[in-house]
């Protein structure tokens, strides 16, 4: 399990553990949920794992989110749910039908992690009262979350925007009059990664296929210096794109032009001083 810790949320005294990307994939600890039941956690999480119910939900979830689940091996459980006889953990129930909905994670913060979805669903059969406990302090960890994100990225953020519509114009009538759709949204991803490759040397998709669990993506991540040469780089390839230059012109203009500007920068007081100002925004930020 490659996600990082978010968090914790407490429901009626109940320190739950949170962890995620960022985004909408968060997974929360149903060991410590199982935990205002029972001190013996994984025993609460195998009964309500034998409810028929409980099968049909999860079924439902991994079809509708998960590709690869093995409905054969679904049916299979399906059928003996229920049974005196039946008995399902989480690992078996991973292994047999390649669900993503739960996950187990060991170490420091381990036990088993449910998709929001699921241990909201696991909350309200230990206790409905719970379960509403529960949200309210995940969605009070959430605004927490936005709220600290907010003072440490938009900052930065700011000079990657600065000139972005004025690029974003160009390929609108330049390289895409005719298209609509997912047409055009492919078209504004690829010049965006004409840019990415061109200052950063990779795709936004190879940025995070190398920082799984990581917030954000490969602009959040850059520092001020490649975020002052970005401004400009997307200046320089909207008007390289009303020249009608190639794509693998402009990439290659682009590159030395990153280059250049970068190594100007180099020991510029003013940026220096904005850089030593975001460290401590962002140092202020995480003690909130």
């Amino acid at each position: 399990m490659d996600k990082q810790i978010n968090g914790h949320i407490t429901a009626l005294g109940v320190q739950i553990c949170v962890v995620g990307d960022g985004a909408q994939d968060d997974f929360i600890s149903i060991t410590d949920i199982a935990r205002y039941k029972s001190d013996e956690p994984k025993m609460v999480i195998q009964n309500w794992m034998r409810n028929r119910n409980t099968i049909e939900f999860l079924g439902v979830w991994e079809e509708i989110h998960n590709p690869r689940f093995k409905g054969i091996e679904f049916d299979a459980f399906k059928k003996e749910a229920g049974l005196n006889s039946f008995i399902l953990t989480p690992t078996k129930w991973i292994s047999a039908t390649q669900a993503i909905g739960i996950r187990s994670k060991r170490g420091r913060y381990g036990g088993t992690y449910a998709h929001m979805d699921i241990a909201f669903e696991f909350a309200s059969w230990i206790s409905p009262e719970f379960k509403l406990y529960v949200i309210e302090d995940y969605r009070r960890l959430k605004a927490d979350e936005s709220s600290r994100l907010s003072l440490g990225w938009n900052e930065k953020r700011l000079f990657s925007k600065i000139n972005y519509q004025i690029h974003t114009e160009a390929v609108k009538s330049n390289l895409i009059p005719d298209i609509a759709g997912k047409g055009a949204h492919f078209t504004y991803a690829t010049e965006a990664d004409v840019l990415n490759v061109a200052l950063f040397g990779k795709t936004a998709k190879q940025w995070r296929d190398e920082n799984l669990g990581k917030l954000g993506n490969i602009r959040d991540a850059a520092t001020l210096r490649q975020l002052v040469v970005l401004a400009n780089l997307e200046s320089m390839n909207a008007q390289l794109i009303k020249a009608g230059a190639s794509r693998e012109e402009r990439a290659e203009y682009l590159n030395a032009m990153a280059r250049e500007q970068f190594a100007a920068l180099e020991g510029n007081p003013t940026l220096k001083a904005l850089e030593r100002k975001l460290q401590i925004d962002d140092a202020d930020s995480k003690k909130q």
